[in-house]
């Protein structure tokens, strides 16, 4: 097994404040998609993004993490557990799962035990989806402008690797189960000028550059975008298109 990365440990309240949630279209896709609605698994759930969602269709979520303080930050849920635990070892029982789940952390796994623990917890037919978000756009074009930009051009040199599986939307991810059409959704916000902000304070890059040459990218960032954003109270839709890789797991 490879060494857990842990990028998101150490802004862990950030990133429950400021990462977007998953749209209702999402979980009915997948709810409707399932053999059943008694269990869903949510692997690298972060702090419960798309768990607590899914809680809305299915009697019990299982979320897990393999970073302690993402599960300590997580939203609680009457419907939803929370685990730290790696992908690879969920805990479920064999063929108890309905959908399993990874939202915008499925780049970070080792996927070949993670796909072995798929196969062993999944009830015949489940539905198995990996879902990422791309980068954002803003409504208002010279604030969209800023932010790809700063995106490209400034904290470019400091992603990670594993980034470019988000960018071309998990294309070059190796997927060996039957595919399932998926329809085409996006998450749809309505920001001020600091929960953007606060957004991209947690992309794992912005850390990284910090680190690296201090706070002066995000702090220019920051007044490029005050300057084309204007008024910081002003409500901007900022979408987030959605990229699905959807499976049918064993027999059903």
């Amino acid at each position: 097994m490879s060494a857990f990365k842990d990028h998101f440990s150490d802004v862990s309240a950030g990133y429950a404040a400021h990462r977007p949630t998953y749209p209702a279209a999402l979980v009915d896709f997948l709810a409707d998609a399932a053999p059943g609605r008694d269990l869903a698994l949510d692997v690298g759930c972060g702090t419960g993004q798309l768990s607590a969602r899914l809680a809305e269709r299915f009697a019990a979520v299982v979320a897990t993490d393999a970073s302690a303080g993402q599960i300590a930050a997580a939203t609680p849920h009457d419907r939803v557990r929370y685990r730290a635990a790696p992908a690879e070892r969920s805990g479920l029982p064999d063929a108890s799962a309905d959908l399993v789940t990874v939202a915008q952390a499925a780049h970070w796994l080792d996927l070949d035990p993670f796909y072995d623990e798929v196969r062993r917890v999944a009830r015949p037919g489940a539905v198995l989806a990996l879902i990422t978000y791309g980068v954002l756009h803003v409504s208002d074009a010279a604030a969209d402008r800023v932010v790809r930009h700063f995106y490209d051009a400034v904290i470019g040199p400091f992603w990670p690797p594993e980034r470019r599986h988000v960018e071309d939307g998990y294309r070059s991810l190796p997927f060996p189960f039957p595919a399932l059409d998926a329809p085409r959704l996006s998450i749809a916000v309505a920001w001020r000028l600091e929960d953007l902000i606060g957004y991209v304070g947690t992309w794992s890059a912005v850390r990284a550059a910090e680190t690296a040459v201090g706070d002066g990218p995000i702090e220019a960032f920051r007044a490029a975008l005050a300057a084309a954003w204007g008024d910081p109270a002003t409500l901007r839709r900022v979408t987030f298109p959605l990229s699905l890789r959807v499976g049918r797991v064993g027999g059903g």
